[in-house]
């Protein structure tokens, strides 16, 4: 099963160990699921780890951790299509790697992207709905 987490996913997964986002991290840390992230993404995961009001939740050593994490053990796409699908063109690149990745499953807290439900054969779910699904699934 082929997986996008959301930047922010990632990023509430560092700040709040053993919450929901966490778990999922932690699902595909213990080979539940194939992550697919690009280039983009971790860009802008480092990016955002950065940001003044979360580096005091943040050490920048742990987002990078995740990054190199990510980037060895992810499938991580250099190039993406060129979309214009979400309601915030930020969302954008992010359905592009689902899409190019051929993502079974795109896991997101943003309620603009979860609007869609769907883009191309990838389903769009909540953390919550995600784990409820690979733990149905005998995951």
């Amino acid at each position: 099963m082929r997986v996008v987490l959301d930047t922010n996913l990632l990023l509430s997964s560092l700040i709040t160990r053993g919450g929901v986002p966490d778990r999922v991290y932690r699902a595909w840390e213990g080979g539940l699921f194939d992550l697919l992230a690009s280039e983009w993404q971790l860009r802008e995961l480092r990016r955002a780890s950065r940001y003044p009001k979360l580096r005091k939740y943040i050490k920048p050593a742990e987002a990078d951790a995740m990054i190199r994490g990510i980037r060895l053990d992810a499938l991580v796409l250099d190039e993406l299509p060129e979309v214009d699908l979400a309601p915030d063109p930020d969302d954008d690149p992010l359905l592009a790697t689902a899409i190019a990745g051929r993502a079974d499953y795109l896991v997101t807290g943003d309620k603009g992207v979860l609007g869609l439900q769907t883009v191309e054969n990838t389903r769009i779910v909540t953390p919550r709905r995600f784990l409820e699904e690979i733990v149905h699934q005998g995951r």
